[in-house]
């Protein structure tokens, strides 16, 4: 029978430190504290002891509780991380003389436990990249699309789990103010506070319905549960997905939307807006859950107050300097001005593209997408979702046939009519990405548009004959199906918009190289939209 402890001597640690402690021995070995464990790097491998600690909604206060959670970290990280995460190590001998066991070992003979896991240099998180300017647009894709299948697949919460029931989501929300307060005193704080936590209240009752469909739906997973930059690495020309959360299934058994709204949070709040954005479509296009966008505003202000629940308790924490504590409360504020940025969103757009296949229209969304803050939905990509095909695969037919037939196209089109709905409806600007070469495509979202009371934009991209053909020809895995003999089509066709068209349209020209912050200086002169609507 495991015995029970209330403290680990420090001289554990202090000997687990020594290099010929290893076998074979290392040159030398680094120790990383966090307040819930130690990791000690020696050589190629690192191994992670966690403290003997009871904080209510973490308990790692017996050594039968950390193997149990160490079993834990391992099972639930091997699914992100299968090849960092190696196995679940006892620690035997005495406290000053430890040593790692070999093979099977009795339990009683265990003083410890420890998670083996392979060393990797810090360099590769995904924070020390973004610091040193080496965090790329094409790692967030690969990344995005990790995640999404992630999700895909990850077990679901049945109809008999209490996790994802409204109570259950909101009890973490209302703790996060409750908890603030016991730390936070100052008058603008506080009034912050009350908005926000007003917000929520009434948010939540707005999403209540919500919240239990997208339970009913299986959106309710089991997830990382703290995705945030610190905990991603890029190794091996792929991401590592580490540390998720092992001790509270509360706190991991939650809406996927809930468990992106960490990373997109985390990107906005390190002035990666563009980062942020491109992650949350590129995601959403991997999974096709532009309904879940109703719910993300209310999972990052969480997320927001979570992270200024922890600066709060830092900065009035026994110890502490000077220094560390004006950098918490600043920290403090920071978060709490972001998740006020959540509850007073810009008033959204519905944008549509319009041209013919290879005129620019994906290129020039993916950049305005990323410079207005909007979500993406691309027609080639619903298409082939609403026919059971992946972006990937081929749907080519005879121009006219298979899931390119009219009936086909009316289909998509009023699929992304549904789509576009759920997203003003969420609160964001939606850019449509599809041909619109006819009218009858058009005025479904013109329509929507005024019923929403949005500003309605058609961006029409246009480039000259020969750039459109050799664009065509040089196309390599693109989602789209077009060929020459579809633009060919389509130039024969071609029509002008008609006249109460024009009043809403900005022409591109995406032979040239497209300035896209002078484009939304047009687009808000255009239709009168004051400077704070889009940034």
């Amino acid at each position: 029978m495991m015995s029970e402890t209330t403290l680990q001597p420090a001289s554990l640690i202090s000997s687990l430190m020594q290099p010929d402690v290893y076998d074979p021995p290392v040159e030398k070995c680094t120790l990383i504290e966090t307040h819930i464990s130690w990791v000690i790097l020696a050589g190629p491998y690192a191994y992670k002891i966690k403290k003997s600690l009871n904080l209510g909604f973490l308990d790692f206060s017996t050594l039968e509780k950390r193997l149990f959670y160490c079993q834990e970290e391992l099972r639930l990280n091997k699914r992100l991380a299968p090849a960092i995460y190696l196995s679940v190590v006892p620690i035997i001998g005495t406290i000053t003389q430890p040593r790692w066991a070999v093979g099977g070992v009795e339990e009683s003979a265990a003083i410890e436990y420890a998670i083996k896991m392979v060393a990797f240099p810090q360099q590769a998180q995904l924070d020390r990249l973004l610091a040193h300017g080496a965090l790329q647009p094409c790692h967030i894709d690969i990344l995005a699309g990790y995640i999404a299948a992630f999700h895909q697949h990850a077990d679901s919460a049945g109809a008999d789990s209490i996790y994802g029931n409204p109570e259950i989501i909101y009890q973490p929300i209302d703790e996060n103010f409750k908890q603030i307060r016991e730390h936070v005193k100052k008058t603008e704080a506080l009034s912050s506070l009350a908005e926000l936590e007003s917000w929520g209240m009434a948010t939540f009752s707005a999403l209540y319905g919500i919240l239990k469909q997208r339970k009913s739906a299986g959106f309710i997973r089991e997830c990382h549960g703290d995705m945030h930059l610190r905990n991603i690495a890029w190794v091996d020309d792929a991401p590592l997905v580490f540390d998720c959360i092992e001790f509270s299934p509360s706190l991991r058994w939650i809406d996927v939307m809930s468990d992106i709204a960490f990373l997109v949070m985390d990107l906005q709040d390190r002035k990666q807006p563009a980062l942020a954005q491109r992650f949350l479509n590129m995601y959403l296009q991997h999974t096709g859950d532009y309904a879940g966008v109703r719910v993300l505003r209310f999972y990052q202000v969480y997320r927001a107050m979570v992270r200024a629940k922890i600066d709060a308790i830092r900065a009035h924490q026994a110890g502490i300097d000077k220094k560390e504590q004006t950098e918490a409360e600043n920290d403090f504020f920071t978060y709490l001005n972001l998740a006020l940025s959540y509850v007073q969103p810009a008033e959204p757009l519905l944008i549509i593209t319009r041209g013919v296949s290879a005129s620019g229209k994906s290129t020039l969304s993916q950049s305005l997408l990323e410079q207005l803050g909007a979500i993406r939905i691309r027609s080639d990509v619903e298409r082939k979702r609403l026919f059971g095909l992946t972006p990937e695969e081929e749907g080519r037919a005879a121009i006219g046939k298979g899931i390119y037939c009219p009936e086909a196209t009316r289909k998509t089109y009023r699929k992304l009519t549904e789509l576009a709905a759920h997203i003003l409806d969420a609160g964001y600007s939606v850019i449509v990405d599809a041909a619109f070469l006819r009218y009858e495509e058009r005025l479904p979202f013109r329509k929507l548009a005024d019923s929403k009371k949005v500003p309605f934009i058609i961006i029409e991209c246009r480039a000259d004959v020969a750039t459109l053909r050799r664009r065509i020809v040089q196309r390599k895995n693109d989602v789209s199906d077009a060929d020459l003999h579809v633009l060919e089509m389509q130039l024969s066709t071609w029509q002008s918009l008609r006249a109460e068209e024009q009043r809403c349209a900005v022409r591109v020209d995406t032979g040239a190289e497209v300035d896209i912050k002078s484009l939304v200086t047009q687009m808000r002169e255009k239709f009168f939209l004051l400077t704070g609507e889009i940034s």
